[in-house]
């Protein structure tokens, strides 16, 4: 059924960089079908391991190897291990008549349990179905414990570890560099929130945060400027009291973040959900913070990240997932009468069928209403429950509509709504009475002279609306850039005065920060741009023109003064559309530049998903490249939400079938970069994106793999018909409402025009390759950066082509380490890899 071979009698070399290297490689070879069946927990061998004994994933993998119709050929001979000499990459068997099927369900299919369309499309599915090739699908295997899968993942790391070693003195070099410009002993900003201070710590050669709190001052404002020495054993703030130390959680882990941390009503209780595997399943635990005991877990239960609390300290809600890990269930735990050992049985609340939506909760901002949100990329159906009222129960705000997309927040009785109903195409704001089912009773929220405030047109985009006793805080984009507007309210919800928040830079990153407090007229923002560290500013919401810093990010041995950044736009291919870009660079090298015309290095770095925008936001870590002389540019491409959701949304964005424009874009951009700006050239030139950002590298790659020297993919989205095919697989479902559903004729062809495992192209040159993963990612499976690796390898001209290096974590899971410096550990390798390729890797950092 699977199994994974090195070409493994004979020597090869490759050559790069002036670098020959030699590694050693052990493979096990598997031939015995009932062996494999036990390994994999497909049919056809021994199930005596745990996997295979669950009947349900049995009979799934039953009816998955119908779906998949695998002609998998097993060799004759006997299983062994053969150490041997080699200097290529692995080269992983190609399953070459091995292939899945879009479109109708074949037989035996679970159609109930893993639907092929949504209950709602009306589009047909392909039928006869369309053969999709998949040669390294056997490199699927949920159990992660596979033995030939995880020898082939482990000889890649290998490999790519015997490539890479001669860097290891520039990733020491690299990762100090990183270390001395972060301040290792560091707070986050205290907020209040009841009769405490809450706040974070970090501290030298901890890898894990640490939470705390002390008790609050009668003069909220004589805390800051906050005295501190600047050391670990003293106190933020006088009182200090550790509420959870995580590096104590991470002890003997190998992974370890934290989903929520919630105190309770009265701050005896500390609620917090942790994941171990990085597999994003959650444990619970409740923390007495008078005793510092755990006086609540429960083993047995595997729960989503999120966790909020009732009225009081007796009630928590939480939900759990299901079989593709969809939060789908709402759960009220009563701590006082729950008891785990007699079995007690917590109150579902609400339970959400439709596998296109997802469940989230939040409370309002004065913790008078908790909200269940369900929704799909499309559609939003928000329930509330009156805390205040024993009694009450969950009432929807609005029913579900088709195209209709809706947030909401309370104060003084009425419901503040964003919402894009009508076709609008962006949010406008809305009030209504705080009531169920009241949607006839929206109106738009406008100033004295009537007109609407956010109307939901082109211009202004708005993103939430967060209440206060005296305002409301509004949170969205104009002119490409994020911005924040304070609506003062007079009596009778009266809009009295309308601001926009200014700042001084071209382009910078703003939004709200922890503001627990409702009855308050003091507003956190956390604002900070390429070139400014991050800031957390307090505004007086009743004089906006009064801020001050409250604490400012310390970067060791930075001088702003060499930096410079801009923002600019590049014409995309259609000739109309211009594409925001934002670059920042060490002052010098841009001046030498315009001065000489001489071509600098640049790294071009992408996402373009989802409506999320990749914002000028501070990151110390990429003074390492500008410190080389790099460029660094960002591509605000269509597909993101920086001009709005036209920027996201059909017909002009980059969603369904106008997806291509994101990869479009970002070519368009590279291209501008050469051709326009003069500014690089290829073999100067290197990209990178992350996630749905790596799907943009990989199609990028592909359709122009002669226009960069290296690329960076993380954790990269890019065998998306197969994926989008199947779904048992989490995030399937939900996303068919942003790609698209391949199993439908509508989205077929156009999905697999750029679906990067399925499009590498044969013979081409393409750039010198780093491809990371996490065998545990929930979100894009390890096997994805497997096999787009190994495609590449396969296709590419490997006399002209950089050299493919797949890089898996073998103990994380979508976002990396959970370990800080580990983290930096691995950022440091990227950009090794990178300075090496780029022939960087004796260039020493300028001060």
């Amino acid at each position: 059924m699977t199994r994974s071979v090195g070409r493994c009698c004979e020597r090869l070399l490759w050559r790069g960089s002036n670098l020959v290297v030699e590694i050693i490689v052990s493979f096990v070879y598997v031939s015995n079908i009932a062996t494999i069946g036990a390994a994999t927990g497909f049919p056809g061998g021994s199930t005596s391991n745990s996997a295979a004994n669950d009947s349900s994933l049995y009979h799934f993998r039953q009816n998955q190897q119908s779906l998949l119709h695998i002609k998998s050929k097993i060799p004759d001979s006997t299983m062994t291990s053969t150490s041997l000499k080699t200097t290529s990459a692995p080269v992983a068997l190609r399953e070459e008549d091995r292939v899945l099927y879009a479109g109708v369900a074949p037989e035996g299919w679970d159609v109930k349990k893993f639907p092929r369309q949504s209950a709602s499309s009306k589009e047909p599915l392909l039928d006869p179905p369309r053969a999709v090739p998949d040669p390294y699908g056997w490199m699927r295997d949920e159990t992660r414990a596979n033995p030939v899968v995880l020898s082939h993942l482990e000889a890649e790391n290998a490999f790519t570890n015997a490539l890479t070693q001669h860097l290891e003195p520039l990733r020491e070099t690299l990762y100090q560099e990183m270390i001395t410009s972060i301040e290792e002993t560091d707070y986050r900003t205290p907020y209040a929130d009841g009769s405490f201070y809450y706040y974070s710590r970090t501290m030298k050669g901890k890898s894990y945060t640490v939470h705390c709190r002390a008790p609050r001052s009668a003069d909220d404002s004589s805390i800051f400027p906050i005295q501190w020495d600047g050391t670990a054993e003293s106190p933020i703030l006088p009182g200090e009291q550790v509420t959870l130390d995580i590096n104590e959680l991470a002890v003997n882990k190998s992974y370890c973040s934290i989903g929520s941390i919630r105190a309770s009503p009265s701050h005896n209780l500390l609620a917090y959900t942790a994941d171990y595997t990085g597999g994003e399943t959650c444990l619970m635990y409740v923390k007495d913070l008078t005793t510092g005991e755990i006086v609540h877990h429960d083993p047995n239960l595997e729960m989503y990240g999120s966790v909020a609390w009732g009225a009081d300290d007796s009630t928590l809600f939480y939900f759990k997932m299901d079989d593709s890990h969809r939060p789908f269930r709402l759960y009220r735990r009563d701590l006082k009468s729950h008891g785990i050992s007699e079995g007690k049985e917590d109150q579902l609340l609400l339970e959400e069928p439709d596998p296109l939506f997802w469940m989230g909760m939040y409370k309002s901002t004065d913790d008078r209403y908790l909200f269940v949100e369900s929704s799909s990329k499309e559609s939003t159906e928000i329930f509330f429950l009156d805390l205040k009222d024993p009694q009450s129960t969950l009432q929807c705000v609005a029913r579900r509509r088709s195209q209709v997309l809706y947030e909401i927040d309370h104060r003084d009785g009425k419901w503040w709504i964003q919402s894009n109903v009508g076709g609008l195409p962006n949010m406008a704001l809305f009030l209504s009475p705080a009531v169920a089912n009241c949607e006839s009773q929206w109106k738009l929220v406008t100033d004295k002279s009537k007109k609407p405030l956010f109307s939901g047109g082109f211009s202004r985009s708005l993103d939430y609306a967060t209440c206060f006793t005296d305002h409301v805080v509004a949170s969205g984009r104009e002119g490409g850039l994020p911005r924040v507007w304070i609506l003062s309210i007079g009596s009778n919800n009266v809009v009295n005065d309308f601001q926009l928040l200014s700042f001084t830079e071209d382009a910078y990153d703003v939004g709200l920060g922890v503001n627990r407090e409702f009855d308050t007229n003091r507003l956190v923002l956390i604002y900070d741009s390429m070139v400014t560290p991050t800031q957390s500013l307090e505004i007086n919401m009743d004089d906006p023109s009064h801020r001050r810093i409250l604490k400012e990010k310390i970067v060791e041995g930075y001088d702003k003064s060499l930096y410079g950044s801009e923002r600019t736009t590049a014409l995309s291919r259609d000739g109309k559309t211009e594409i925001p870009v934002t670059l920042l660079y060490r002052k010098e090298v841009m001046k030498k530049h315009k001065e000489l015309g001489i071509p600098q290095y640049v790294h071009l770095y992408g996402y373009g998903s989802y409506g999320s925008c990749k914002e000028a936001s501070f990151h110390v870590t990429r003074l390492s490249l500008l410190n080389r002389g790099i460029v660094y540019v960002l591509a605000h491409v269509r597909g993101g939400g920086e001009m709005g959701r036209q920027w996201y949304e059909q017909p002009n964005g980059a969603k369904y079938l106008c997806k291509k424009n994101t990869f479009n874009d970002f070519i368009d951009v590279a291209r501008w970069l050469i051709e326009k700006r003069s500014l690089t050239v290829p073999k100067m030139l290197s990209c990178e994106g992350r996630s749905a950002g790596g799907l943009l590298i990989g199609a990028s790659i592909n359709q122009a793999p002669e226009l960069f020297k290296v690329a960076l993919l993380s954790v990269p989205f890019v065998d998306v018909v197969p994926t989008m095919i199947d779904a048992s697989l989490p995030l399937t479902t939900v996303e068919w409402e942003e790609w698209g559903n391949p199993n439908e004729a509508k989205y077929f062809d156009y999905m697999m025009e750029y679906s990067p495992v399925q499009n590498v192209v044969p013979g081409a040159t393409y750039p010198s390759c780093l491809i990371t993963g996490g065998l545990h990612d929930p979100r894009v499976p390890y096997w994805e950066p497997a096999k787009l690796a190994a495609a590449i390898r396969h296709y590419h001209n490997p006399e002209t082509s950089g050299p493919v290096c797949l890089k898996m974590e073998m103990s994380a899971g979508h976002s990396g380490s959970s370990d800080r410096y580990k983290y930096l550990r691995e950022l440091s390798f990227d950009y090794a890899f990178l300075l090496d390729q780029l022939g960087l890797a004796e260039q020493s950092a300028s001060n």
